[in-house]
């Protein structure tokens, strides 16, 4: 498997952008255009890819934003689809769901918490977390429809399962890997050791 990725930092919370693209058609998803539509189409057109495709990891705001900015199918999970508001999804995801992207598989894991419908998406040896999973730290559970148990299960039941190997593309800040996080994420650590412990990422 060939790929490309591109990071865009965009909008006021800093979001993680990213465009996938398969090497050889050089067409992409655009995952999570949260904002700064002008500065992705920028990055669409200096890398001389074509995109397919929205996927949204989940439907908070600063995952959003710039869905209508592009005449593109969006692609989110059937429990966060009402966050689109105004916006029609064009595919309703769910846990094992597989995206093509030409040669790119794109598998989809369900992994509720931060919201009841955030996903994460495996393509090969990437792992695109978005406020699931952060460099030691995870995504906030204190929103409507976010719940730390659920969030907890997702990561320990559905991604620390994976290959340590695996790279870690989260929503918000440095890129890190699978084994890292289980290894040293001391959020998780913490809760294992104290179930009264509170303590969450500022996403």
């Amino acid at each position: 498997m060939i790929y490309l990725i591109d990071k865009i930092v965009v909008g006021g919370l800093q979001t993680n952008c990213y465009l996938l693209a398969d090497a050889k058609s050089k067409l992409c998803a655009i995952i999570d255009p949260g904002g700064d539509s002008p500065l992705i189409k920028e990055h669409l057109k200096s890398k001389e890819i074509t995109p397919s495709f929205i996927i949204n990891t989940h439907g908070h705001p600063d995952h959003i934003m710039s869905n209508g900015e592009f005449d593109l199918p969006i692609y989110i999970h059937k429990d966060d689809a009402k966050a689109l508001a105004g916006l029609h999804p064009d595919k309703l995801l769910n846990d094992g769901d597989k995206i093509q992207l030409e040669n790119l598989t794109i598998d989809v894991i369900h992994t509720p918490g931060h919201t009841p419908g955030s996903i994460c998406l495996l393509c090969d040896d990437l792992l695109f977390s978005g406020d699931t999973l952060f460099a030691s730290g995870v995504g906030r559970t204190d929103l409507p429809g976010g719940s730390e148990n659920q969030l907890i299960n997702s990561i320990k039941n559905k991604l620390f399962i994976l290959n340590g190997g695996i790279k870690v593309y989260p929503g918000h800040g440095p890129e890190t890997t699978i084994g890292k996080e289980k290894e040293g994420n001391l959020w998780l650590q913490e809760k294992s050791n104290d179930n009264d412990k509170i303590g969450r990422h500022n996403q």
